[in-house]
Order: structure tokens, then C-alpha cells, then sequence
């Protein structure tokens, strides 16, 4: 016997049932989180192309195939989207019916009481007159907000049925949440810029160090504002010195060549525009030198941005001089607190510059900037150099080499800014809100059904959905009610 073909319908149909189960749903889930793990293992284009151009160049080979599984583009990914989509829309093909069905439910009376009530859990019987059994359960049951159904011979009384109510809730906040992460992703931008004390930013996609829009934003979205700071103060603990606080003056002005005023932005206070934020991300030093060549000419002057290395602000950086004959490149460290040993060499004791030095190398040769590779501005490629110097400099001091000298003049700190336009974070905040309640609603509320039954004598009866504890005191707490104890 052969087995009949689905109609096209019936297999969609069949499909559709599938996808909307809450099985598959937790699948997709899954299969989420799993898919965003190589995000965190292979650097991102929209988050660091110098990294991911570095990647390219020290493993040619396998780059090439992680770029064509879009390895290096998870999140704007076909394969990701799918999965996204796909759970988006499982969510809602569950949730949603339920969600109906329940509305329609909450009005509902109990169902009606067994016909053996011994079958059912926790059953005794009530010494106490019928005529006036039904009248005292009801009085007590309504008392402790129980549902109630009442016949003629009988009471149905239930109570917790907001535990469906939470558990639906909990789904439809995940179902929030998913719409604010999209809504950020297509709608939102993020960038991050650092600027010294005493410069000027200004919203605009040349003064960024990198920047990345979502799918329908682009540059003229951005919100037009400058920021010039003007002091930035960090606090230390003197015997841990970790950061007691950190606060960034600066002057804005929104639109730019408006009024500038007076604003300070500390970590948890970000200086906001609509659904721009800007925030305080991190800080460093910009150690000030002054470059001169053989006949005392000055050809770099000013400061350079070092990257931390360690919670003391030991720095690393580079300073670049194509213009001079040969090209020059300093491989340089900035000390803010002094401390050497004999493992670690020079390094910072402090992260406030108390006792500052400036470590520099010196190189001779091809810089390697007319190649057309990106090369990173904080390192020197010294693979066609020569060093030519060594030395270490205290404030103001100068050490000379054989193409020139350099001085060491003073520094200035720097701030990390990170701009971030996300017009779905409301969403996803109230869906994890929603969320947390949703949870802690279908957690702790305990659903029962009690009936209270006058036959050839007053029978009392139970039942608990998921064994929730409880049951057998409430019962017994109705049976003293009742007889009047």
C-alpha cells in the first residue's frame, strides 16, 4: 500500500507547524548563540579593519576562505540574518497564538468539578453542615483570591493562572528584544574616536578612528554636534591604583557653530543627543616631542597618541617621519610613574604621571608607507629599517643621533570616545525588563485548582500543575476554615 503525497498546502502547512514549535524555537536559539561565537574569535571589518587587513597578511591562505564564509562580516552575514530570521519568526508563530488563546482564557470560569474527587490529590472530607459548606468555601477561597465556579453542589476554585501570564510575557520581551537589536542594526551607527586635551571633534566620518553604520543609516544621519575638550581629570587609590573616577570636561556645541556649553561626561553619565550617546571609554597619554634633522631644523613637533598596556598607563606608540632623508621611525614607551626591575625592565609604578619617561627606538630606512597596505598608526614596520638609537629620556631632555635629535617636552592625556546611535536600546531595554518580570512571575506563582464537593457528605480535593508545593496546607487551612477550629 503507498503511502498518499501532502498537497503543497499541507506540506506548508506541515512546515509552518514545525517552525513554530517551541522546540524549534529553542533550537534557534541555540544555533544564535553558536553563530556569534566566531565574531568573538576573528576581528570584525565594521569593528577593526586593521586587524582583519593584518589577519589577511599573516595568514593569506586562510583568510581568504574565512572571508568567503563571511567570517570577517558575522552579524551582516547571510547565514546569520537566516538564523535571526528564522527565530524571529518562530517566536512569533508560538508565542502569539498562545498569547491569543490565553486572552480568551483569563475571563474564563474553572472547569467543572470532577465527579471523583478522590482521584484527585490531598482528598478528605469536612464535618460541617451541607447547608452551609458551600456558603463558608466560598467566603474563605474568594478570601485568598481564588477563581471560583459555583454549582449547586459544588465549588471550582483556581488560582496562579498568571503563571502562563509570566511564562507569555517572558517569550513576547525576547520577541522585544529581537525588534530593538534589528531596529539598532539596520537604523543605528557606532564609532570610536580619540581626542586629546585641547582638540576638537566634530560628528563627522573623517574624525573617527573607525566607524561602522547599519544597513539603512549612512553619513548624513549623523547627528551634527562638536566637542571640544578642554580637561580631563582621573582619580586613583593610592594603594591599588585602581580608578576611583574619571571626569571629561568639554565645550559642545549642537549644531556644530552653535553656542558652545559647558558639559561633563564621566563613565556611567554619557553626554547624550536624542538617541546619540557619547561616552567615556577609556584614556591615555600623549607624550610631546619635538624631532629636529642634522642642521637643527624642527620637522616633528607635538604629541603623539601611546596605547596602554598595562592598569598602570605604560604606553606604547610610534612616531612616523616620512618627510625626512632617510625616513624615521620611533619605536617608542611612555612611563608615567618610573619603576624598573631586573624581569620587567622599565615600567609604570602609578597611571598618574608623577616621575614620567619616554623609552625610544630609533630606525633608519623604508617606512613602508608607499606600498598601499594599511599599516597601523601606532606601529612602526621595521622589517626594512635599520635602528641607529637607543635611549631613555627624562622631561626635557634630549638625546641625539646620528639623522638628528628628539626631545623629550612633556605630555597631555587623551580620551576614548565612543558615539553610539541606537534607536532600538529602549526596545531591548524594556524587553529585558519585561523579561525579568515575565520569569520571576512564572517562577514563583504556584497554580491550583481546589473543589469543594456536598454530597452524601462535604468532600474536599485538590490539584497542583507542576507539583508546585503548597497544596496540601491550603487544603488543610480550608478544612479548619470549614469546620470551624
Amino acid at each position: 500500500m503507498s503511502t498518499p503525497q501532502l498537497s503543497n498546502f499541507a506540506l506548508l502547512r506541515w512546515a509552518w507547524r514545525q517552525l513554530t514549535s517551541m522546540r524549534t524555537a529553542l533550537l534557534l536559539l541555540l544555533l544564535l548563540g553558536f553563530a556569534a561565537i566566531p565574531g568573538s574569535l576573528f576581528p570584525q571589518r565594521t569593528q577593526n579593519p586593521m586587524k582583519v587587513t593584518e589577519y589577511f597578511t599573516n595568514n593569506p591562505g586562510l583568510a581568504k576562505w574565512l572571508d568567503r564564509l563571511r567570517l570577517f562580516d558575522v552579524y551582516s552575514s547571510p547565514w546569520f540574518s537566516a538564523i535571526y530570521l528564522l527565530l524571529f519568526i518562530s517566536l512569533i508563530g508560538c508565542v502569539l497564538p498562545r498569547t491569543i488563546e490565553h486572552l480568551k482564557a483569563i475571563g474564563a470560569k474553572p472547569p467543572l468539578t470532577p465527579k471523583f474527587l478522590d482521584r484527585m490529590e490531598y482528598p478528605t472530607s469536612v464535618e460541617v453542615p451541607k447547608d452551609q459548606a458551600l456558603d463558608l468555601a466560598e467566603k474563605y477561597l474568594r478570601s485568598k483570591r481564588f477563581r471560583i465556579r459555583r454549582d449547586a453542589e459544588s465549588i471550582s476554585a483556581e488560582k496562579g493562572y498568571s503563571r502562563e501570564t509570566g511564562n507569555l510575557l517572558f517569550h513576547l520581551s525576547l520577541i522585544l528584544i529581537l525588534v530593538g537589536v534589528g531596529i539598532g542594526s539596520l537604523f543605528g551607527s557606532k564609532g570610536e574616536a580619540i581626542v586629546s586635551v585641547g582638540d576638537r571633534f566634530i560628528n563627522t566620518p573623517t574624525s573617527y578612528d573607525n566607524l561602522a553604520f547599519g544597513k539603512f543609516q549612512s553619513e548624513g544621519s549623523l547627528i551634527p554636534f562638536a566637542l571640544t575638550v578642554t580637561d580631563f581629570k582621573a582619580t586613583y587609590d593610592i594603594k591599588t591604583n585602581a580608578p576611583s573616577d574619571y571626569k571629561l570636561s568639554v565645550l559642545a556645541a549642537n549644531p556644530i557653530g552653535a553656542k558652545e556649553v559647558a558639559k561633563v561626561i564621566k563613565v556611567n553619565s554619557p553626554l547624550t543627543y536624542g538617541n546619540t550617546k557619547i561616552y567615556l571609554q577609556a584614556n591615555g597619554y600623549s607624550p610631546l616631542v619635538t624631532v629636529r634633522d642634522k642642521s637643527g631644523k624642527v620637522t616633528f613637533q607635538g604629541g603623539t597618541v601611546f596605547l596602554p598596556q598595562d592598569g598602570n598607563l605604560t604606553s606604547s606608540g610610534a612616531i612616523k617621519l616620512p618627510d625626512m632623508k632617510p625616513q624615521i621611525g620611533f619605536v617608542a614607551s611612555f612611563v608615567p610613574t618610573y619603576d624598573r626591575s631586573n624581569k620587567r625592565g622599565a615600567f609604570s609604578a602609578f597611571p598618574e604621571v608623577l616621575d614620567p619617561r619616554l623609552l625610544v627606538s630609533v630606525w633608519t630606512g623604508n617606512l613602508g608607507l608607499d606600498s598601499g597596505r594599511p599599516q597601523s598608526v601606532y606601529r612602526v614596520d621595521t622589517s626594512n629599517m635599520t635602528r641607529i638609537g637607543l635611549a631613555q629620556l627624562a622631561l626635557h631632555q634630549t638625546y641625539k643621533f646620528s639623522e638628528g635629535s628628539i626631545t623629550f617636552e612633556g605630555w597631555k592625556p587623551w580620551v576614548n570616545l565612543q558615539i553610539v546611535d541606537d534607536p532600538g536600546k529602549m526596545y531591548a531595554l524594556f524587553g529585558a525588563i519585561f523579561a525579568i518580570l515575565g520569569l520571576l512571575l512564572s517562577l514563583f506563582t504556584r497554580q491550583r485548582r481546589i473543589w469543594v464537593k456536598v454530597s452524601d457528605r462535604v468532600e474536599i480535593a485538590g490539584l497542583a500543575k507542576n507539583a508546585a508545593p503548597g497544596l496540601a496546607k491550603e487544603i488543610s487551612d480550608l478544612k479548619i476554615k470549614l469546620e470551624g477550629k
